[in-house]
């Protein structure tokens, strides 16, 4: 899976990640990713949302189940939520920061996702990390250094993926992005040099590689089904309206 990176080699490896990183961001074949064998979770590209009415969309087929409460044992990181402990519906996803259909689905499906059904205590949210680069671990150490800000910078670096991934600098382009969110340079250093976070984020993704097999993203878990690639809302409606 991911190479073993120590802290200074990780802040080291930000300066020239190759552009290829960007192709294998949403899948892992296991070995070294050779970028014309990447197939990313999505099986098309996205298509640009119809005016109907989303309750139209047929829902996704499952693509396997697991079982819910040992999905939501606590691991090596404190789970982060968004939504009521008792909604009826859980959506667990595993995401990768540097992951494009990650943030496609961020930033066309969530925010409507979140009002309709997390805000109205219909839905809980969690997102957990599977980084497949050291360039995903970095944005996602960042947003646990965030504390209480880590799903406001997930959000502005899902937003600024463009401006981070594949760059020809990714530390100095990180940093800028984190100054903006309150860091400091000393701060900012400080994170991507945890090496005990960098293991837990690793872990995290180890786990849902080996117990709950998630080897693409986004890997969406809804009620204990698996669903892999990011969907619209009219398909998230159709999977989840029928549990409520």
């Amino acid at each position: 899976m991911i190479r073993s990176l120590s802290r200074r080699n990780l802040l080291t490896s930000l300066v020239a990640i190759p552009a290829v990183a960007l192709l294998a961001a949403c899948s892992d074949s296991g070995e070294k990713a050779e970028a014309q064998d990447v197939k990313p979770a999505a099986p098309e590209p996205a298509k640009p949302a119809a005016p109907a009415a989303p309750a139209a969309a047929a829902a996704p087929e499952a693509q396997g189940t697991v079982d819910m409460a040992a999905l939501l044992k606590p691991g090596a990181l404190p789970d982060m939520q968004l939504g009521k402990d008792d909604a009826k519906v859980t959506i667990v996803e595993y995401a990768s920061m540097t992951c494009p259909h990650c943030a496609h689905f961020a930033e066309t499906t969530f925010p409507e996702l979140k009002t309709k059904y997390i805000d109205t205590g219909k839905a809980r949210y969690i997102l957990r990390e599977f980084p497949f680069d050291p360039s995903a671990e970095a944005g996602f150490m960042l947003a646990r250094c965030s504390k209480d800000n880590y799903f406001p910078m997930v959000d502005v670096l899902f937003k600024q993926q463009a401006n981070w991934v594949g760059v020809n600098n990714t530390k100095d382009a990180l940093l800028q992005i984190a100054k903006l969110a309150g860091f400091t340079q000393e701060s900012f250093e400080a994170c991507l040099t945890d090496q005990k976070l960098l293991d837990d984020v690793r872990s995290v993704q180890k786990r849902g590689a080996d117990e709950f097999k998630v080897d693409s993203t986004p890997t969406f878990f809804i009620n204990g089904k698996t669903y892999k690639g990011a969907m619209s809302i009219a398909e998230m409606s159709a999977i989840i309206d029928p549990l409520l």
